[in-house]
C-alpha cells in the first residue's frame, strides 16, 4: 500500500510539475507581449544574442513593432526609412500584398514537409524559374538550402566532390580574393579575406588553408564620385590571380569570388574585365568557377539580374540568397551545371547534404512570388534601380566635400561612403540617422545604403540627406588616404 501511495504521489508531483512548467512558459510569453518597452529591452539585453555582437558588451538596439513599404515602425511610435532592405533582402519593401498572399495561400496548404523522398510544386516551380534566369546558359540544377553561408558550403562541397569523382583527389584547394566575404560558417569563413576579414584573427589555426589573390584594383567604370579612374588602368591584381591559377592548377578545385561587388568585405566595385580574364584562366587550367551572387543577385547592381552578367560570365556554380524570398523568409540556393552535377563516375557518392528545412514550401512559394513580381513588365526593376542609382549619385555627392570622407561610390542600388578612419562610433552614427528618420547599419569605415527597389524619390532624397547630415557630424580628418 505504501508503494502505491508513493507511486501516486510521484505521479501527482510529475503532472503538477508539467502543469506548472506549462503555466510558467505561458506566463513568460504572455508577459512578453504586454510589458513596457523598457522591460522588453531589458529582457533583450539579458537573454538575446544579436548578430556580430558581444554578450558582455551590449550595443543599443531599436525595437520594431511593424513594417510596411520602406518604413519600420518602432515601439516608440517613430517611423524610419529602412535604407538597408534588412541586410539587402527586402527588395520589395515590407508587407507587400503579392508576397503576403503567396505566404497565406501556401500556409493553408502545407507549412512544411521534409524534402528527402518527397517533393512539392512550389519547390519545383521555383527551381525551374531559377534555372531560367540564372547567369550562364549551362546552369541546370538547383539545390535549395537555408542561408547564403550554407549555399557557399554546398558549392564548395560540390566542387570538391566533382574532382574526387574524376579521380583527382589532390584538387582540394580553393582560390579566393582578398577583400572577399562569403559567410560565417566554417567552409565559408575559410575563403573570406584572411588578413582584413571579420574572422581573420579568430580562427586562424582551425580553418582550412586556401590560396588568395590580391583584391581587384580596377574600379567599375564611373562608380566612384571622387576617383573617376578609367577601367583601362593597369591592374596587377589580375596578373597575380592568373599566375596563382596557373601555378596551383593541380591542387585547386575552384575559384570563388563575388562578381563586380565585394560586399561585407569592403563594398568595393571592380572592373568586369577581371572576371572575364579570371574565367579564361579557369577554363585553361581546368578549375571550376563559383560565383557568389548572394548579395549581388536579383538586380542589385543594376542593368542585369546577376552581377556575373556584366562580364558575360558562365560560372559552373552559383550561390544565391538574401533577396531570393524578397526578405520574407530564410532561403538560399546553390545552382550548378550538369557538368558539375552529373559526373562520369557511376560509383560517385551522392551530394551528402540535406538541411532539415530544405525547400520549405512557405519559402519556396514566397520566393517564386518574389521572382514573378521582380521580373514582371509592370514592375520594371531595371528602371527602378536606375532611378535609385541616379538619386544616390546626386544625393550623396555633397559627401565628397567632407574631409573625413575618402570615397563615395555608387553602383545600381548601392551607395557607399568610405571614411578615412574605421574608428568611428557606429552607435553614434546610428543615433544620428534615427533622429532623422533613417535606419542604416554602418561598419568599419563604411556608411552604406541598399534601399528597397520600391523607394520613391521623396524617400530616397530623405535617405541621402540624412546620410549627408550624419557625415557632417563626423570628426574632420585631413590625413591622406587612398582607398
Amino acid at each position: 500500500k505504501k508503494k502505491v501511495q508513493h507511486f501516486m504521489l510521484r505521479r501527482y508531483q510529475y503532472h503538477a510539475y508539467k502543469q506548472q512548467r506549462w503555466k510558467t512558459v505561458h506566463a513568460v510569453l504572455n508577459e512578453a507581449r504586454i510589458r513596457s518597452v523598457q522591460t522588453h529591452l531589458a529582457a533583450d539585453a539579458a537573454h538575446v544574442w544579436h548578430p556580430y555582437s558581444s554578450a558582455s558588451r551590449k550595443s543599443q538596439v531599436w525595437p520594431v513593432v511593424s513594417a510596411s513599404g520602406v518604413r519600420l515602425k518602432l515601439e516608440t511610435g517613430q517611423e524610419i526609412i529602412d535604407g538597408m532592405s534588412s541586410w539587402w533582402a527586402a527588395v520589395h519593401g515590407y508587407n507587400h500584398p503579392v508576397l503576403n498572399t503567396a505566404v497565406k495561400e501556401q500556409l493553408d496548404n502545407c507549412a512544411h514537409v521534409m524534402f528527402g523522398g518527397l517533393t512539392h510544386r512550389p519547390a519545383v516551380a521555383l527551381c525551374e524559374a531559377l534555372v531560367h534566369i540564372a547567369p550562364g546558359k549551362d546552369i541546370s540544377r538547383v539545390f535549395l538550402c537555408d542561408s547564403g553561408s550554407v549555399s557557399v558550403e554546398v558549392g564548395i562541397k560540390l566542387a570538391l566532390q566533382y574532382w574526387q569523382a574524376q579521380g583527382l583527389r589532390k584538387k582540394t584547394k580553393l582560390i579566393a580574393l582578398r577583400g572577399g566575404y562569403h559567410g560565417d560558417t566554417f567552409g565559408a569563413m575559410a575563403v573570406c579575406d584572411p588578413v582584413n576579414g571579420m574572422h581573420a584573427q579568430l580562427f586562424p589555426d582551425a580553418l582550412p588553408q586556401h590560396l588568395f589573390a590580391s583584391r581587384p584594383q580596377s574600379r567599375f567604370e564611373n562608380s566612384s564620385l571622387m576617383h573617376p579612374l578609367s577601367t583601362k588602368t593597369k591592374d596587377e591584381s589580375i596578373v597575380v590571380l592568373e599566375n596563382l591559377i596557373a601555378e596551383h592548377a593541380s591542387e585547386v578545385a575552384a575559384l570563388i569570388l563575388e562578381p563586380i561587388v565585394q560586399g561585407a568585405g569592403g563594398m568595393w566595385f571592380y572592373d568586369p574585365e577581371i572576371l572575364r580574364r579570371a574565367q579564361t584562366a579557369c577554363r585553361e587550367h581546368d578549375i571550376l568557377l563559383i560565383a557568389d551572387e548572394i548579395a549581388t543577385g536579383f538586380g542589385r547592381t543594376g542593368k542585369y539580374l546577376f552581377a556575373s552578367q556584366h562580364a558575360d560570365l558562365e560560372p559552373d556554380i552559383v550561390c544565391i540568397g538574401k533577396a531570393l524570398t524578397g526578405g520574407y523568409l530564410s532561403m538560399a540556393a546553390c545552382l550548378a551545371t550538369d557538368r558539375v552535377a552529373l559526373t562520369d563516375n557511376d560509383h560517385a557518392p551522392p551530394l551528402m547534404h540535406g538541411p532539415t528545412f530544405m525547400a520549405n514550401p512557405l519559402c519556396s512559394a514566397v520566393a517564386a512570388a518574389s521572382l514573378d513580381l521582380l521580373t514582371s513588365p509592370d514592375y520594371d526593376w531595371v528602371t527602378r534601380v536606375a532611378s535609385i542609382e541616379e538619386g544616390l549619385r546626386s544625393g550623396l555627392a555633397p559627401c565628397t566635400e567632407h574631409p573625413a570622407v575618402a570615397d563615395v561610390r555608387v553602383l545600381g542600388g548601392i551607395g557607399v561612403i568610405q571614411l578615412k578612419s574605421a574608428h568611428h562610433d557606429h552607435n553614434r552614427i546610428a543615433h544620428s540617422l534615427i533622429r532623422r528618420g533613417v535606419w542604416l547599419r554602418s561598419f568599419r569605415d563604411l556608411i552604406y545604403t541598399m534601399p528597397p527597389f520600391i523607394i520613391d524619390q521623396d524617400d530616397l532624397n530623405h535617405l541621402t540627406s540624412a546620410i549627408c547630415s550624419a557625415v557632417q557630424e563626423l570628426p574632420k580628418l585631413d590625413d591622406d588616404f587612398a582607398p
